[in-house]
């Protein structure tokens, strides 16, 4: 339905006003008449639709009735198909009569002017902005849907800065000035939209989408009306605008619009019927905010002097905040990252290694960086923002600020890298860090498409009391709305991540992914078949000085550990059920990993595989305080592993040697090798498995976007 505005016509003089095009006036008939009027004639000029509402039928005009009857609810509706040349170069008559017809009692005339005044963005999503019969002040998911897309400016452009592009209100480049002669001299001679200008934009401009008022018609139209371009006052703090004007030097883009700025007033250029506008976005959905703003453009009427304006059009274009997006194990790598720290060079070398094999460049942060924090996947998250025209990554920088606490500023954020983070203001827990953030792959649950998959994040259910990831965390995840989360039982585990218990592993059949469960029983069952086979004796840690070697039979025989391996197995169990569920996985999408845990049931367990014996002498290396003073003796978790495509870097469990083979080892590739995936086992041992943690918390991968759109899915 066309925008529609009331008029009121006078008998003493003539009315003028403007028509929009696309919009409808409804001339007030009824309240203009003379008092002795009964009926009225309507006459327009060539460029003017005019249409009677009477006993709620619309009768376009010329008709066969030639006189209306002035009843209650009679209404003129006029529209304008073309711009005028000239100012009031259409006209519309209302002629009243009296009981006895004949002469006119009354005369009413409407001069009129069409202009065009539109904000445009695109909504089409396609790239770039373009005239569009979408409604503009919707947005809708799906691959039909509409609606424009706003990137959050949370990059650094200029190096030299010290904050992220949308903390300021200035324009910014990578040399942090301006742009060059040249490019300004092209944009002298080509419209500013030109596709193939496009890499002469500013990079900060490019991150920014754009918003296009188009003003046509008789220019000196507005030098009686304004035209104004506001945002709604609770959503000015989530976007910024900048407008150059007539000019293409950097320098002259102004921060025009966001945070206490509500309104601008734009002074149509006598030779341009275009204004460009840059839109930057300041804030992702979460809390309180749905990720939608809206902006207008309103035409106001100067009335006679002393008085208000009046509002006589209003266009509206809504957009919608991209969301932040995860990427699964099973997409692509693009860059592998890990920590130097103290005496763990031969780790490194092997990641280096498996990488090389992915054909993945590796990134080394140096200990100046890290401060001796070599858990990187717990400090940071790669992700990815995307609108039609553009596509970057950003970090997530979790609570936990330990020694990389500045490494995603300082070393990651910059030009085309952008940054996020949530604080928890109640205090960080162990299940803030995010070896406890995990996504799936694409998934379809029930007929209900996820095409970018589930978030998976541990909790505390079904206990109370436990530890839960931060409050900021989670609602910022699940604001997002594109990668629902799931909520699964972690807090049994002394970290508390479910890194320790699962993974994904691309698959050429089937979903295209394995779901890797850590397995209690799975283990078990090895241990005693190689029991049964004679190898009773086969011991592990071989090659490990210092470490006590134990047998499979000493396992076995071990019943406190037993017990508590089967409450363990009830809590993977529970798991288990909740991602069936959650991610419509069957048996055959699931694939046991042998492992076993030590703890008790009131302080969690370590789950790393397979030391599961006390030594009587321990060394000090493999005891390690952690709740209450207490002391655990760590193992392996050979489900905590790096994903490289079909290569695998998995912690090597030295198991027990069983024909001069590690059985854990064999038992792995025996069920990951038919999937077309290469295992390399590294020996984290020292450098990492005696501090809490494996492969998988001592790297981080920035992984390739989704080639699917996410607006084209329905959340």
């Amino acid at each position: 339905m066309a925008q529609q505005r009331r008029v009121q016509l006078s008998t003493q003089r003539p009315t003028s006003t403007v028509c929009v095009l696309g919009t409808e006036l409804s001339l007030d008939v009824c309240g203009s008449a003379p008092k002795d009027a009964v009926t009225f004639h309507v006459q327009g000029t060539p460029g003017v639709k005019v249409y009677v509402v009477h006993d709620t039928q619309s009768v376009k005009l010329p008709s066969s009735v030639s006189r209306w009857p002035l009843a209650a609810g009679a209404e003129v509706l006029l529209a304008m198909d073309a711009l005028s040349k000239d100012v009031g170069d259409e006209k519309v008559r209302i002629s009243y009569f009296g009981e006895a017809g004949g002469v006119p009692v009354g005369r009413a005339m409407l001069y009129l002017t069409c202009v065009e005044v539109s904000l445009d963005a695109d909504t089409t999503r396609g790239g770039t902005v373009s005239r569009t019969l979408l409604d503009k002040a919707t947005w809708t998911w799906g691959p039909d849907g509409h609606g424009a897309i706003l990137l959050v400016n949370c990059d650094r452009d200029d190096p030299t800065a010290k904050m992220l592009d949308n903390s300021d209100t200035a324009i910014r480049s990578y040399a942090g000035t301006r742009t060059s002669h040249t490019t300004n001299l092209i944009f002298l001679l080509f419209p500013i939209d030109f596709p193939f200008l496009h890499p002469f934009l500013t990079p900060d401009l490019k991150d920014m989408s754009q918003m296009v008022l188009r003003t046509r018609g008789p220019r000196t139209i507005f030098t009686g009306h304004r035209l104004v371009l506001h945002v709604d006052y609770s959503d000015a703090d989530k976007v910024g605008v900048f407008y150059g004007g007539n000019s293409v030097a950097l320098e002259e883009y102004k921060h025009v619009l966001g945070c206490s700025k509500l309104a601008y007033t734009i002074k149509p250029s006598r030779h341009q019927e275009e204004s460009i506008f840059y839109v930057e976005g300041l804030a992702f959905p979460d809390v309180g905010f749905s990720g939608l703003v809206a902006f207008h453009v309103t035409l106001l009427e100067s009335p006679e002097k002393g008085l208000l304006e009046t509002p006589i059009f209003t266009d509206t274009v809504v957009f919608r905040m991209a969301p932040w997006i995860m990427t699964p194990n099973t997409a692509a790598p693009l860059e592998v990252f890990v920590c130097s720290v103290d005496n763990n060079e031969d780790f490194v070398a092997a990641v280096g290694a498996v990488a090389e094999k992915a054909k993945c460049p590796l990134t080394v942060c140096p200990p100046l960086e890290n401060r001796q924090d070599r858990w990187i996947q717990d400090e940071v998250e790669f992700g990815y923002v995307q609108a039609p025209h553009k596509t970057f990554p950003v970090v997530f920088d979790s609570p936990r600020d330990r020694g990389l606490k500045d490494f995603p500023v300082k070393s990651i954020l910059g030009p085309d890298f952008g940054y996020v983070a949530r604080q928890a203001p109640e205090g960080a827990s162990s299940l803030d860090s995010f070896g406890n953030l995990e996504v799936s792959p694409p998934v379809t649950v029930q007929g209900k498409e996820y095409p970018l998959g589930r978030i998976l994040i541990g909790s505390s259910f079904p206990r109370f009391g436990g530890r839960r990831m931060a409050k900021a965390v989670k609602d910022f995840l699940t604001a997002q709305k594109v990668q629902a989360p799931v909520e699964l039982f972690s807090d049994w585990l002394a970290v508390g991540h479910v890194d320790e218990f699962l993974s994904f592993v691309p698959a050429h059949d089937r979903k295209g992914f394995r779901l890797l469960l850590a397995s209690p029983s799975a283990c078990y069952q090895l241990l005693k078949e190689k029991q049964e086979e004679g190898f009773g004796e086969a011991a592990m840690f071989h090659g490990l000085e210092g470490v006590p070697r134990t047998t499979i039979t000493e396992i076995l025989a071990d019943e406190g550990l037993r017990k508590f391996n089967s409450y363990v197995q009830s809590c993977i169990n529970w798991n288990r059920d909740i991602l069936k569920r959650s991610l419509g996985l069957a048996e055959q999408d699931i694939l046991d990993i042998p492992q076993l845990f030590r703890g008790d049931t009131a302080h969690g367990a370590e789950a790393f595989f397979p030391d599961m014996v006390r030594p009587s002498a321990p060394s000090a290396l493999l005891q390690k305080p952690l709740l209450g003073g207490k002391h655990w003796f760590l193992v392996r978790l050979q489900v905590n592993m790096l994903v490289l495509g079909r290569h695998l870097g998995i912690p090597k469990p030295f198991g027990p040697q069983v024909g001069g083979q590690c059985c854990l080892e064999e038992r792995v590739r025996a069920l990951l090798e038919p999937l077309g995936l290469t295992c390399t086992f590294i020996d984290d041992y020292f450098s990492y498995h005696v501090f809490s943690g494996e492969v998988h918390c001592g790297t981080n991968v920035r992984r390739k976007p989704f080639a699917f759109k996410w607006w084209h899915m329905v959340p």
